[in-house]
């Protein structure tokens, strides 16, 4: 006779929110999947693979976002409560697979996925099993270690591994609920709080530490290890690096969280950017200079894949002001800034046309407002989601919808060539691997924005004190683990 199959459920609200950000997060920003077509966007899921052996995978609903600015809570409540009367009436679970990011802000909460979490608990039980995959830019509060039974986070930034990581939750999900017994988890933060562009696992130390984390799944009494760089760009008492290490021997999985956390602690001081950096005057007098084509420079204070508004004009206002790039030869395509009535004018006058608008500033209007464009509109995308409106030699994008350009595609959807530009500004951090493989040199831009690069003018007031870098000064931190 066959043991009855395990029924494991799958959910998550998936968002990284810039509380610096005037932008706000709204239902009409989530991707929201349900059903089949929820069960599809896992292809580790697909009928017959290894993880649905004797598995029922019951969809709940997924919600997922561009990174912007806190969610209303008229969103939140929307989906989470979905998600919660989907639990009521889903019958008994062995499990729940919990794909989220980490660093979800909701207007008027705090910490809000151990708060959504813990919503899931009450509804399952305590015997229910939860395991969680997180991006590793979010944040790991001890109230939200302690309700999951399993979480980990990617290991590579970019996030290469994201898919591999989500694998990895349902993978241990499984093998726990067959084997039987409640993993222990060795937690512990660390008093650090820096942007991606200074902990990619590109270069050291990061790289280095992140290697230690393969070193220390593969241990005897050790089932995963992860570590959280933490979200810089909101202002919240979690945000702040942390590692857990879950196992059955408390002893091994307590020695290497400290271990981790110390060497995290340990190259505090040691993190630089990803890639040179600049204003983005000297940016681009680098740039125009160097005979390296294409040459990307990252307008990384309102990268929209880390929460910024998406319409801060700063940058484009600037370029405009250079006569290298509007007076020059060089072609230098601008991707993107949103703004939703100049796409609209930009189709009704049609290719070719000329328009006068004022573009941009109108979300995040702190560091510069609309700027005045007269421009020929150069291209229309199919789906009217975007246009190109061009002066002189420079190309800028316009979207109707916040949209990150990283891939080859986004702009040759468009008509444009970025291997045949001469520059190639792009509101993103670090370069995604198409962008990286492209670009024959790359600088990135210190911008203003919701996600400056440089913190300490942010103005974080309810993050947990003393932390690097806000208190350079600080004592060594004693790091000790906690088994939950």
């Amino acid at each position: 006779m066959n043991p009855e199959p395990l029924r494991i459920g799958i959910a998550g609200i998936a968002i990284e929110s810039s509380t610096f950000s005037p932008h706000r997060s709204t239902i009409d920003d989530f991707r929201v999947t349900r059903g089949a077509e929820l069960l599809a966007r896992y292809a580790f899921l697909t009928p017959g693979s290894e993880l649905t052996e004797g598995v029922e995978w019951v969809p709940l609903l997924h919600a997922v976002a561009v990174p912007g600015g806190p969610v209303t809570e008229e969103t939140y409540e929307q989906l989470a409560g979905e998600i919660f009367e989907l639990l009521r009436t889903a019958g008994s679970l062995d499990g729940v697979f919990i794909d989220f990011h980490g660093a979800m802000s909701v207007l008027g909460r705090t910490d809000i996925e151990a708060e959504f979490v813990a919503g899931i608990r009450e509804l399952v039980g305590p015997t229910t099993l939860l395991s969680a995959s997180m991006d590793l830019h979010g944040n790991v509060s001890r109230a939200l270690a302690e309700t999951l039974d399993l979480v980990t986070c990617y290991r590579k930034a970019p996030h290469t591994d994201a898919w591999d990581t989500r694998e990895r939750a349902a993978r241990n999900l499984v093998a726990r609920l067959r084997s039987g017994g409640r993993p222990r988890k060795a937690w512990v933060q660390v008093p650090v709080l820096l942007p991606g562009e200074k902990t990619s696992t590109r270069i050291d130390p990061a790289k280095r530490i992140y290697a230690m984390v393969d070193e220390v799944e593969a241990m005897d009494g050790v089932l995963d290890a992860a570590i959280w760089v933490g979200y810089a760009w909101a202002d919240e008492p979690r945000c702040q690096a942390a590692v857990v290490v879950t196992g059955d021997d408390a002893g091994v999985i307590t020695q290497q969280a400290k271990r981790l956390a110390d060497a995290y602690w340990d190259a505090h001081d040691k993190f630089e950017f990803v890639a040179p950096t600049g204003t983005l005057a000297e940016c681009v007098d680098r740039a125009v200079s160097s005979t390296a084509r294409p040459f990307f420079i990252s307008d990384s204070g309102d990268n929209p894949t880390a929460g910024g508004a998406g319409d801060t004009s700063w940058t484009l206002d600037a370029l405009l002001r250079m006569p290298a790039i509007t007076e020059s030869g060089l072609t230098t395509i601008y991707a993107a800034i949103v703004d939703p009535e100049v796409t609209a004018t930009a189709i009704r006058a049609g290719v070719g046309a000329t328009v006068s608008v004022k573009l941009g500033g109108k979300i995040d209007a702190g560091p510069c407002g609309p700027v005045s464009l007269t421009a020929q509109v150069a291209a229309i995308d199919s789906s009217g989601a975007a246009v190109v409106l061009a002066t002189g030699g420079l190309q800028v994008i316009v979207t109707t919808r916040r949209k990150p350009y990283h891939l080859e595609s986004d702009f040759t959807d468009l008509g444009l060539a970025p291997r045949d530009a001469d520059l190639v500004v792009v509101k993103i951090g670090y370069l995604e691997p198409e962008l990286y493989a492209m670009a024959a040199d790359w600088l990135l831009a210190l911008t203003p924005g919701g996600v400056n690069q440089d913190l300490l003018s942010l103005g974080h007031r309810h993050i947990a004190r003393p932390m690097y870098p806000f208190d350079p000064d600080m004592p060594t931190p004693i790091l000790t683990p906690e088994i939950l």
